[in-house]
């Protein structure tokens, strides 16, 4: 059996059965390396090697978390809570109809800002443990279905990079164009949003079936103080807000959010932003040196997750690299094809699912897949828009639902902070049902009709 195939079903399988993901991906990575034809220590050798590639990537998500952290304690979530308060706490006494639409309108706004961290300020995950834990205290009075924020988060983080050319969608957009250009077929960047529009269509329709319908249902989770969001909320009444040491917490709180914003744009380094980001959070002094050093840590734990399973998700794809079974799996595949195009439609999109859902980065699969897509498109005659919108989609297929994905460990990062959403069935499962299916027609569809 090819050891792509086998290595991704154990992973799958475990993780269904609540088996803990670095857990999983450390025997996904065992499985795949030994079926593959590594040697044991070649395989560990490989993994190894493999999570030096993301060690900058865990770096950044644990100062994010740090920064997270301490920017509570200026204040600013507890006031981004009352105002929500305000703006919601109605909808609790209203008729069902009116919570429904509050709801929604909630949850596009919460896929809005999700996208602006792709796009316009593109700081990627860095926003979640801000916004959302602090968010959770309201949700639960309201009885929203994590399980559509989760979505409504993850819709934010992909589908704006597959249209959008700014941002991470500029750098998406230059992967794909830059490796269908090596391969044989010159395309310009600039014809990715007319290649892309389709697919993203499906990732609306996705959205909008996830909130408006799957999980527009009320859903109870618990309010006690056991359960309340590791990253503390104080609740000030209206008067302490407008005390001196509230108001000097609230300017620090939004100096650091703007050097942190404007230095990671400035050097394109998260490490850096967390880092001015944390440095006047320090100038500011809202916090003795104890209780910093036990604030930041805390954040440092809580945002270090991500990074450890991106570290092991990296370590994994070394090792299905290296068993030279991604370039047979698609090698067999085309083998298959002949000369149908439906046939090979579905085919190169089922690849780009297998193999994006194994590694969990988009961007790490278009030059996997590449290589190959682009030489069976030109000789099946696809245009060249049909070929950019196959691999497009081919890639960003399997961001969500990937145990292994920033798309989907972000989200559950936020609405896990009190234990109450579980990472594989509360978002994985969710957003992939939601979100690779519709990808997979509205792909296809894409390929036919450009």
């Amino acid at each position: 059996m090819n050891a792509v195939l086998l290595s991704l079903a154990v992973l799958f399988i475990i993780s269904l059965f609540r088996i803990q993901v670095v857990f999983a991906l450390l025997i996904a990575a065992a499985v795949g390396g030994i079926a593959g034809g590594l040697t044991w220590a070649t395989t560990i050798d490989t993994f190894t090697t493999g999570l030096a590639d993301s060690a900058t990537i865990a770096v950044s998500y644990a100062l994010l978390g740090a920064f997270a952290a301490g920017l509570t304690e200026t204040g600013l979530p507890s006031q981004l809570v009352q105002g929500a308060r305000k703006l919601l706490g109605r909808s609790t006494q209203q008729g069902s109809s009116r919570r429904t639409t509050t709801i929604v309108l909630m949850l596009l706004a919460v896929a809005f800002i999700a996208s602006l961290s792709q796009n316009v300020v593109p700081i990627h995950i860095a926003f979640i443990p801000i916004l959302i834990p602090p968010m959770l205290v309201i949700w639960n009075e309201m009885r929203v279905d994590r399980r559509a924020v989760a979505s409504a988060l993850t819709f934010g983080l992909i589908m704006p990079y597959m249209l959008i050319p700014a941002g991470f969608g500029a750098i998406f957009h230059d992967i794909v164009a830059k490796n269908m250009t090596q391969n044989g077929l010159a395309v310009d960047a600039s014809l990715l949003p007319q290649a892309m529009w389709i697919p993203a269509l499906g990732m609306v329709a996705g959205l909008l079936v996830a909130i408006g319908v799957s999980y527009r249902r009320p859903r109870s989770y618990s309010s006690t103080a056991a359960a309340q969001p590791t990253v503390a909320v104080d609740e000030r009444d209206s008067s302490a807000a407008q005390l001196p040491g509230a108001r000097r917490g609230t300017v620090a709180g939004l100096a650091s959010i703007a050097a942190m914003l404007a230095t990671q744009l400035a050097t394109g380094s998260m490490i850096a932003g967390a880092g001015a980001g944390l440095g006047v959070l320090m100038l500011a002094r809202l916090m003795t040196r104890q209780r910093a050093e036990r604030v930041f840590t805390d954040g440092m734990r809580s945002m270090s997750y991500i990074g450890f399973v991106m570290m092991s998700a990296a370590g994994l794809a070394a090792v299905l690299r290296a068993t030279g079974d991604i370039d047979a799996l698609v090698e067999t595949s085309v083998a298959y094809v002949g000369d149908n195009r439906a046939i090979a439609a579905i085919l190169m999109l089922l690849i780009g699912l297998l193999v994006t859902m194994g590694i969990g980065s988009s961007f790490s699969t278009i030059p996997l897949i590449a290589t190959v897509f682009v030489p069976l498109c030109m000789e099946l005659g696809f245009s060249p828009l049909a070929t950019i919108s196959l691999i497009g989609t081919a890639a960003a297929l399997g961001d969500a639902g990937s145990p292994a994905s920033d798309s989907t460990l972000g989200p559950t990062a936020g609405l896990s902070a009190d234990g109450q959403h579980d990472h594989i069935w509360d978002t994985c499962v969710p957003t992939f049902l939601h979100y690779n299916i519709p990808l997979l027609i509205f792909g296809f569809i894409a390929a036919m009709v450009l």
